[in-house]
């Protein structure tokens, strides 16, 4: 089963990759206070994907040495969280 992640393009400046901005919630365990975590991944992008869209990714075999995803579609704001 592959990896589905959903994130917010915040890069499109090199030709076929866009750069995925995808936050997390997460629980500290001590103090039990939630916080956000981003990570940026590096997508293959066939259906040309803007800065500002929504999108969702999902794991590929190594396209390149830093990317290891791919844009499968443009979903709405409201289905990112």
């Amino acid at each position: 089963m592959k990896r589905k992640l959903k994130g917010k393009v915040v890069s499109d400046k090199a030709a076929k990759t866009v750069s995925v901005l995808v936050e997390r919630h997460k629980i500290h365990p001590i103090y039990k206070k939630r916080f956000v975590s981003s990570k940026k991944f590096l997508a293959q992008n066939d259906i040309d994907a803007k800065v500002g869209d929504f999108v969702l990714i999902e794991e590929t075999k190594p396209i390149s040495k830093n990317k290891k995803w791919s844009v499968i579609k443009k979903i709405d704001e409201k289905e990112v969280k």
